[in-house]
């Protein structure tokens, strides 16, 4: 199943919201299940660096089920996932990417944020997952 065009619509504008709640301008990507790009926007004033990273966060958010963050953690020199982000055509492997996971614990897509510090990158991702699922796959071995 995949996150449908008007989930990404919903997860973008409430991204948006939260974006301007902390005054920051945001690029913030959809990806379905495949990580294919679904809905995306660049807020005036956002920089265009920032469009690339924040497609690659959702997209590496999907590939590997879990937040951008936690595969950062894991990704560090002597971790066991180091160099990853070298794989997949680049990923990114700091906060501002986060899973969809809907009501029956199916990844269905992911949010990918970038503009601002990765901690309002992450709040600004999260809340747009909220709206329309979780962000929480069941156990898995490589979650932190």
């Amino acid at each position: 199943m995949h996150v449908t065009f008007e989930q990404a619509e919903k997860a973008i504008a409430v991204a948006i919201v939260e974006a301007k709640k902390i005054d920051t301008q945001m690029c913030i990507a959809v990806v379905d299940s495949g990580a294919d790009l679904k809905a995306f926007v660049r807020m005036d004033g956002a920089w265009v660096g920032s469009v690339d990273i924040a497609i690659k966060k959702a997209k590496t958010a999907c590939f590997f089920a879990m937040n951008t963050g936690q595969i950062g953690a894991l990704s560090q020199p002597g971790g066991p996932l180091f160099g990853i982000e070298h794989s997949n055509n680049g990923l990114i492997t700091f906060p501002g990417g986060v899973p969809i996971v809907d009501e029956n614990g199916v990844l269905i897509g992911a949010v990918g944020v970038s503009g601002s510090s990765v901690e309002n990158d992450h709040q600004v991702a999260k809340a747009g997952v909220e709206v329309i699922g979780v962000t929480d796959l069941p156990a898995h071995p490589w979650r932190t």
